[in-house]
């Protein structure tokens, strides 16, 4: 098999592992109304659905990694896919709720194996100053999954149930199967074949889990209460206890290359603050949206529209881009783009001014494209030799980490009084509640941060990339 065989067989296998995952993730949305409905299940059941999902996911993502570069990613991957495909067949067929919950849990461990080694795999086959296309064909592909979800799930859901929501997966996870067979990558070298830190992975996955879990209770009971507070004192305590054990074993969970790497570091705290940002921006652009202006969710879907074609269009830009600016300027001019996209949404309630928030969310997708193209780029393209699984995991785990502290932000914050027969927004704590154009302006603010961070970035594009280009 020649390289370049081996290389576009490792990206349809990238593309097709991220895009399976994220078109779960949105059809689920659309069938959860009609699930509720067949089970006579409450809402906080439904909610779990999603949450179980979550917690698994975000708890085993760079213990995942980790198994990757000790066994390989191929095998990795190979479980994950079949994994997941199995426990969307086991959902199809479940008789009540709870059999959903937990199949769904489940399906979230084989997720975790799933994603980092998609990444990884592209390291593994393509050369760093090689890697910018891939990722960006992966980001466009992640988008299309995006965009098509609701629409799939739509029609699915219409025409067939909720069930088939999930019957869909299984046929798509046996023939990504069929094709990782045939990835030819390096295997671990001796050297990477180090013994699994189980201590280590059960206090990271704990310290992961209670945070996720803190963040995503939060909305319900405010930022001051009891439960909150013991979550957050649970999640510090299980991080010193991970710190000190990590200092004193001979084979940590997060080896010390990766955690000397600024680059990969910096990277993972823009895509915390600008999926942040976006994620809670996109709550309450979409409260907004149908609750106060009182359009449909496909009317309202057509206004994010342009976030969407901008993700898929300027993913490839963002790439060329890199080549020619490098990591810094890139970083920073997306994050800068996803600041002003959500600052431009402060004017969504205004039933007149669709185009102004249709540029805006045009702003907001083109941004993210860039920040999410440069970002997976520099931590794929600096990961520490034999380590682009842990490096996969600890970016997967940001992009899950991010978006669930942006919504916990614009939910308890937020509060509207609908003009179309919506139902008022109950902040959590109504003393500190805003208006959501003061929310937006303090999403905007934590998407900005990102351009801290962005300063470590290298600042100069590498001679082997600029003649690559």
């Amino acid at each position: 098999m020649t390289a370049t065989v081996r290389q576009r067989l490792a990206l349809v296998v990238s593309v097709a592992g991220a895009m399976i995952v994220a078109l779960d993730g949105t059809v689920l949305t659309v069938a959860q109304p009609e699930l509720q409905r067949d089970f006579g299940a409450s809402v906080e059941q439904v909610q779990w659905t999603s949450t179980g999902y979550l917690l698994a996911v975000a708890a085993l993502l760079v213990i995942a990694g980790r198994l990757g570069d000790r066994y390989g990613h191929q095998r990795l991957l190979l479980l994950g896919v079949l994994g997941f495909g199995a426990t969307s067949g086991g959902i199809m067929l479940a008789p009540e709720v709870g059999w959903v919950i937990g199949l769904r849990a489940l399906q979230g461990v084989f997720g975790a194996l799933l994603q980092p080694a998609t990444l990884a795999l592209l390291r593994l086959a393509y050369p760093a100053d090689r890697l910018n296309t891939p990722v960006a064909i992966r980001t466009s592909s992640i988008g299309v999954a995006a965009a098509t979800g609701p629409v799939l799930g739509g029609f699915l859901v219409t025409h067939l149930g909720w069930r088939a929501v999930f019957m869909v997966n299984v046929p798509i996870a046996m023939v990504i199967a069929i094709v990782v067979l045939f990835v030819r990558v390096p295997a671990p070298s001796g050297s990477e074949r180090q013994r699994l830190n189980l201590l280590g992975s059960a206090l990271l996955a704990a310290t992961l889990t209670v945070m996720v879990h803190t963040l995503g209770a939060i909305p319900r009971g405010g930022w001051s209460s009891a439960p909150t507070l013991l979550g957050f004192l649970a999640t510090a305590g299980l991080a010193v206890a991970l710190v000190v054990h990590e200092r004193r074993t001979a084979n940590p969970i997060v080896p010390p290359a990766v955690l000397r790497s600024v680059p990969v570091t910096a990277s993972m705290v823009i895509l915390l603050l600008t999926t942040s940002g976006m994620f809670g921006a996109l709550f309450v652009g979409t409260f907004s949206l149908q609750d106060v202006l009182g359009l449909d969710p496909f009317a309202a879907g057509l206004r994010v529209l342009p976030m969407t074609v901008l993700m898929v269009v300027g993913a490839p830009a963002a790439a060329g881009a890199l080549r020619r600016y490098a990591a810094r300027r890139c970083a920073i001019a997306g994050t800068l783009l996803v600041a002003f996209g959500i600052v431009g949404l402060v004017r969504i309630e205004s039933a007149g001014t669709w185009w102004i928030t249709g540029l805006a969310f045009a702003v907001l997708g083109a941004g993210f494209a860039t920040v999410m193209v440069t970002a997976t780029g520099t931590v794929v393209g600096d990961a520490p030799a034999g380590y682009a699984g842990v490096v996969g995991g600890l970016k997967q785990t940001a992009m899950n980490i991010g978006p669930t502290l942006g919504i916990t932000v614009a939910a308890t914050m937020m509060v509207v009084k609908p003009s179309y027969g919506g139902v008022p927004a109950t902040a959590a704590s109504p003393a500190v509640a805003l208006g959501p154009e003061h929310t937006l302006l303090v999403l905007a603010a934590i998407a900005a941060l990102a351009t801290l961070p962005g300063w470590l970035l290298p600042s100069r594009a590498s001679r082997d990339t600029q003649v690559a280009d």
